[in-house]
């Protein structure tokens, strides 16, 4: 049995699924099964894989699932205890596999998650060092943006891992799985590894970010245009805190003075955002597709 399962999305991928494959494949750890799910590439990505590289499980959907879907559909079959998911787009350091999984070995029991640190291509800045969530139940991956001059180098317990690149037990996620599946497959893309990590802490599990763990992510592979982008973003965080019944002051204060502005703004710019509220949809995503 392989000590851990590398679950990697793509669609329309070629120009990225190169270089994360041949970072995967050239770690100095190789206990690891790779599970590729493709969301109904139409631009050769899956028989670029079939043909270069045959040692990786392949599961080929027709159409686009959504990255919560295809992310279930690589837990379901991974034989690891430990599962990484990471983005088509990420590039891993050479001794990345053996610094996170030496991580999670000799933390505590209670920790079902390792987030380490994603840097952008540039190797210069933060992608992303984890989840933060506000007050406010704003979520912002910690440090995105900021050049990386050592401010975010001490491990320590943070809200969430972000799924581009983060490592599970596999004993969390069943203990956190839900009948909509590990990843909630209604969010389809965005919000939903908050959402896994708001779970994963009403049960009792913790995530730590670990700094020595590095890979860099080229950023949106999906090619989702912006205004989508912004609508998933806007409909996920509704559906995350209809999910978890906050208590009604707090929800109102939260909706005044956040949600409430947005909607306005977003109602008049964002064509997605209007036509849900207007009715002329449910929110689903098959809508756009």
């Amino acid at each position: 049995m392989s000590e851990i399962s590398i679950i990697i999305l793509t669609f329309n991928s070629i120009k990225f699924v190169k270089s994360c494959l041949d970072s995967i494949f050239s770690q100095d750890r190789q206990n690891f099964e790779t599970i590729v799910v493709d969301n109904g590439s139409n631009d050769g990505t899956t028989n670029f894989i079939k043909e270069k590289y045959p040692q990786v499980i392949l599961i080929e959907n027709k159409d686009n699932l959504g990255a919560c879907k295809a992310r279930n559909q690589g837990i379901e079959i991974a034989r690891g205890k430990l599962v990484l998911t990471i983005d088509c787009d990420i590039v891993l350091e050479r001794v990345f596999l053996s610094r996170i999984v030496e991580a999670i070995k000799i933390a505590p029991t209670y920790v079902g998650m390792i987030q380490p640190k994603i840097l952008n291509f540039d190797k210069r800045t933060i992608y992303s060092c984890g989840i933060y969530l506000s007050w406010l139940r704003r979520f912002y991956d910690i440090g995105k943006g900021k050049f990386d001059n050592g401010q975010f180098d001490k491990p320590q317990y943070i809200f969430g891992a972000c799924s581009a690149a983060a490592l599970y037990r596999r004993e969390m996620l069943e203990a956190i799985k839900e009948d909509i599946g590990y990843f909630d497959e209604r969010f389809f893309f965005l919000v939903e590894d908050v959402d896994l990590a708001w779970r994963a802490q009403k049960k009792g599990w913790r995530t730590l970010y670990h700094p020595e763990a590095v890979c860099c992510h080229c950023g949106n592979s999906s090619s989702l245009n912006k205004s989508l982008r912004q609508f998933l973003c806007w409909r996920n965080r509704m559906f995350m805190l209809k999910k978890y019944r906050l208590n009604r002051f707090k929800l109102t204060v939260i909706y005044l003075f956040y949600d409430l502005p947005r909607l306005f703004v977003l109602f008049l710019s964002n064509a997605y955002v209007r036509n849900m509220v207007l009715n002329r949809n449910n929110g689903n995503i098959a809508c756009y597709n």
